[in-house]
């Protein structure tokens, strides 16, 4: 039981433990939640105690390592597959619902809990870790494994030489996803944006990312087909290649709307398009739809004030349009059909001058 600094209430921990096959070395290392990144963390900070990393790694089908549970062909987590790869390592799975098949490490976590953390409580995570390292070291290591009949620690450095040196860099860990190319080639990463080669516009690809870079994979084969820095929100990350060379059809359609929906909404759409090419194709589609809330005559109106001031954007469209007092509709001739109302005032009398002389004495 540890208290916890969020809740302010004493609760259990969970405990990760990795165990070597002979020596029967054990890692134990407590946290309060777990997900993919902390898995995948907990092993690299397992091998980096150990001071080397294994080759085969055997544990149970918890969501966080095994996304679809099978022992002939598991689906791994990505990250935490990555890992492993990292680190020189392959995960093998058990069977479902067998975890005797990791019997030893099933052995250590039923110790570790009878034994150094049994009753106790503490007031942070950390006084917990250094109290169970501490048994780890004194008592743990330094006793007479009851199946080998052998110290730990004796057996243990028989077993360092055979483990895998360690990288020289530490994992780069990331985030993943899966992302559809939208209609301007690019994929929405954290409100940033970034292009996809030309012809995936539609198609899903998986993306990861980092503080540094962002890489689109293919989901078929997991292979690299982009590669970008980070941009900041709603920036755009576009490789030359990936410019179209020529405008889409779809794109050429877009124009046409907007054209037809007025003179000045045409000649700013195409600006935008000139300007910022397949990025603004948004943006056009932007213009598009403020035509359609606030009325095609009044956004012309806007545009028209854009193009004046040489401002090509959409975002000053719409403020304009917000900005404006909305004033009340009035009565206008727009049509030579309708005559003056002198005629049907004259037409009225007229006619109910007849209707009097026709009537019976």
């Amino acid at each position: 039981m540890v208290l916890d600094p969020q809740s302010g209430k004493y609760r259990r921990t969970r405990l990760f433990v990795m165990t070597l096959g002979y020596s029967r070395k054990s890692v134990r290392l407590l946290i309060f939640r777990s997900n993919s990144r902390v898995w995948a963390d907990l092993h690299e900070k397992a091998f980096r105690r150990l001071g080397g990393s294994v080759r085969v790694v055997v544990l149970d089908n918890l969501r966080e390592g095994v996304f679809t549970p099978d022992i002939y062909d598991p689906s791994l987590n990505p990250l935490y597959r990555d890992l492993l790869a990292h680190y020189g390592a392959v995960a093998m799975p058990c069977r479902v619902r067998d975890p005797n098949r990791k019997g030893k490490v099933e052995s250590g976590v039923g110790h570790a809990q009878r034994t150094p953390l049994k009753g106790l409580r503490f007031e942070s995570l950390d006084e917990a870790q250094a109290y169970l390292d501490r048994w780890e070291e004194r008592w743990a290591d330094t006793r007479i494994h009851g199946t080998t009949k052998r110290q730990v620690a004796a057996m243990f450095e028989e077993e360092k030489p055979a483990l895998l040196p360690l990288p020289l860099e530490p994992f780069r860990f990331y985030q993943y996803g899966k992302r559809t190319v939208h209609l301007d080639g690019c994929v929405e990463v954290e409100s940033a944006y970034y292009s996809a080669p030309p012809g995936w516009i539609g198609r899903l690809v998986h993306v990861q990312w980092d503080g540094l870079h962002v890489r689109l994979l293919d989901p078929r084969t997991g292979q690299l087909v982009r590669e970008h820095l980070r941009q900041k929100p709603g920036w755009h990350r576009i490789k030359e290649e990936d410019r179209a060379k020529r405008t889409p059809l779809s794109t050429v359609q877009l124009l046409g709307r907007a054209g037809s929906a007025g003179s000045h909404i045409g000649a700013l759409c195409e600006a935008i398009h000139q300007k910022q090419g397949q990025v603004g194709v948004r943006r056009i589609q932007g213009i598009i739809s403020l035509a359609k809330r606030f009325g095609a005559a009044v956004v012309d109106d806007a545009c028209a004030t854009a193009l004046d001031m040489g401002v090509h954007d959409y975002r000053f469209v719409r403020r304009y349009l917000e900005r404006q007092p909305q004033l009340p509709l009035t009565l206008h001739q727009v049509d030579p059909l309708i005559r003056e109302l002198v005629q049907y005032r004259e037409l009225i009398h007229q006619r109910t001058k007849e209707q009097e002389n026709n009537e019976p004495d």
